[in-house]
């Protein structure tokens, strides 16, 4: 999931906003559910990042990064 340019500039702009004029409880409530947005867009990307990476080991084997078991 990648969050578009639009919703980035609007988080910036209310967040703005917050420290001039203030925000009203209906943007207060937007600017919430946008950071939400965000952090789970920055979550997913980091996440299919890591998918990706690979451990070369003192043998030279290569070892596929894998989620720790609890």
């Amino acid at each position: 999931y990648k969050m578009n340019q639009e919703k980035i500039n609007r988080i910036n702009e209310l967040y703005k906003k917050s420290k001039t004029t203030g925000l009203t409880d209906a943007e207060k409530e937007e600017q919430k559910q946008l950071r939400i947005e965000y952090r789970m867009s920055v979550i997913n990307n980091l996440s299919a990042s890591l998918d990706n990476v690979s451990i070369k080991n003192p043998d030279g084997s290569i070892t596929k990064l894998k989620p720790k078991e609890h």
